[in-house]
């Protein structure tokens, strides 16, 4: 125990040193880290939310209105394939969670043996749907309970996604993005200067189809309840500044999604902001057969159930891409580029709660947390030279070099340093001299028993060894499930103290014994000076 081999000796102060280099980036300001040497790490730790302020999310994916818009387009393929097979019915459509409609000729369609062939028209139209049919011929189309949990889960994780593509589009560094439950979304974003516009890029579904205008249809006589079959009437995006008509009547029927589009940039064309956009292969096919078969009629840009733009087709549109003009700033065209190039969101977002922290009070908490370790590193240093003279200067450094370790750590490791992470500091501070009371301790103990100088020492660092690792390992183990079960600022905490005991064991075992035995062999002494 009191004999270390070259090699260790190498390690420790390797370790150390490296702990020492890579938490000094820490104290310096972003400006001055650009002055150092190149050799000098230029990483820093990252300041969670409640240190560097920002805004905190927590987000509901609106599952029903994904399901619902899902049955819509069931009611559509049901419409279809019951025409084809020419089977009558009556009263199709939607009531909850489920598609409902009646047979005609219901007890005609059980004496020919067709009962079969119209439930199998049902299964093809969605593989996933769970036809039910009554005695008097009423059917029930709905999802299974496993397919309505997959799609959710699915619904949810797209959701994680695409808001993750939204936000690293707007360049905020260390976003925190995670499933809160079943259905929720937790979205913290530190340090961004407009929460709000991040905010509104995060909810908008941003869903954007290309559908026909149907001329002969009147706006007023839909909004009067005379609405054609297969129209749907939609609201212009910008009537009030372009004083353009107020509504539209569209054609349902969807020619080109904007899932087929694979790039939107913001751009000027005649001195107005407007947004270029490309598709895929078969999103350039489905656009230049829609445009080339609807030359002179006008074409309804659809985003989030409003119509932003409506130009006519003047010519087919073959490669693929094209422009969509309105009435835009430059900043809401790249707002709008970023959505198309992000994707759509599954389902709509509802914010449950809302909660920023100014920088001010992000600077306070810094502040005041700082002061806290100060003060405590102070009084521990205090403490232990007052009660153990020499050994308790070893184990003041032995605590400095394990600072050092536990921030350069946190820096290279990428983790977030919360304020309840700074309290976890603080605590392993009183922990890591802990070991070192311990040991001095069982010296004490040793020396009382009439063993010698170098028999105590020994025997004081082998038998508390056993009650330090103990204490450790049952820390370790409450910052695992911590950090495991907890979230946000919990975890913080269960990182910080998860590294802080490891850390603390290396200074309290290693680098303090090294001290002393390095003091043995340079100064020989007759005592030990506790």
């Amino acid at each position: 125990m009191l004999h270390f081999a070259n090699w260790k000796i190498v390690l420790i102060v390797g370790i150390c040193a490296l702990g020492v280099l890579f938490s000094v980036p820490n104290l310096f300001s972003p400006a001055t880290l650009d002055r150092l040497p190149s050799w000098v790490p230029k990483k820093q730790v990252s300041l969670g939310l409640d240190l560097r302020g920002g805004s905190h999310l927590l987000y509901e994916v609106d599952f029903a209105a994904a399901l619902r818009e899902r049955l819509n387009n069931v009611i559509d393929a049901t419409r279809s394939a019951l025409a084809r097979g020419r089977v009558g019915y009556t009263g199709l459509n939607i009531e909850g969670d489920h598609v409902t409609l009646q047979l005609r000729d219901f007890d005609q369609l059980k004496r020919d043996g067709r009962l079969a062939d119209v439930t199998k028209m049902f299964t093809d139209a969605d593989p996933e749907i769970v036809p039910t049919i009554s005695d008097s011929g009423q059917v029930t189309l709905r999802y299974s309970d496993v397919a309505l949990q997959a799609r959710q889960k699915a619904a949810v994780d797209q959701s994680i996604e695409i808001i993750r593509r939204r936000v690293d589009e707007t360049g905020t560094k260390e976003p925190t993005i995670q499933r809160e439950g079943a259905s929720r979304i937790l979205v913290q974003l530190p340090g961004i200067d407009d929460p709000q516009r991040v905010k509104d890029l995060i909810g908008k579904t941003a869903k954007m189809t290309f559908q026909l205008v149907d001329v002969a249809a009147s706006p007023e006589d839909a909004q009067r309840g005379r609405l054609p079959p297969g129209d749907e009437l939609l609201p212009s995006a910008d009537a009030s500044r372009t004083g353009g008509p107020a509504a539209y009547v569209v054609k349902r029927r969807v020619l080109v999604s904007g899932e087929n589009l694979v790039d939107a940039q913001p751009s000027f064309q005649n001195n107005e902001a407007v947004v270029s956009f490309k598709f895929d292969s078969i999103g350039a096919k489905r656009f230049g057969d829609a445009t080339k078969e609807n030359v002179g009629r006008p074409f309804a840009i659809v985003l989030d159930g409003k119509v932003i733009s409506a130009p006519n087709i003047r010519e087919p549109i073959l490669g693929g891409s094209g422009v969509i003009s309105g009435s835009f700033t430059a900043q809401s065209a790249t707002d709008l580029a970023l959505l198309l190039r992000a994707g759509a969101l599954p389902a709509p977002l509802t914010i449950l709660e809302e909660r920023t922290v100014g920088p001010d009070l992000g600077a306070d908490s810094i502040h005041a947390g700082a002061t806290a370790c100060i003060v405590g590193v102070l009084l521990v240093v205090a403490f232990m030279v007052i009660f153990y003279g020499l050994f308790g200067i070893f184990a003041d450094i032995a605590l400095f070099f394990n600072l050092m370790i536990m921030l350069g750590s946190l820096t290279l490791l990428g983790a977030t340093l919360t304020l309840p992470g700074i309290a976890g500091i603080a605590l392993t501070m009183g922990m890591a001299v802990d070991a070192n009371v311990l040991i001095y301790e069982r010296i004490r103990e040793e020396m009382r028993g009439g063993r010698t100088m170098l028999s105590s020492l020994e025997a004081g660092f082998k038998r508390a060894f056993g009650t330090i690792l103990d204490s450790h390992v049952t820390t370790l183990v409450a910052g695992a499930l911590l950090y495991e079960l907890g979230s946000g600022p919990i975890k913080g905490f269960a990182v910080t103290l998860s590294i802080g005991v490891l850390t603390s064991l290396f200074s309290a075992i290693l680098v303090t014994r090294l001290q002393i035995v390095s003091w043995l062999h340079r100064f020989r002494p007759k005592a030990i000076p506790l």
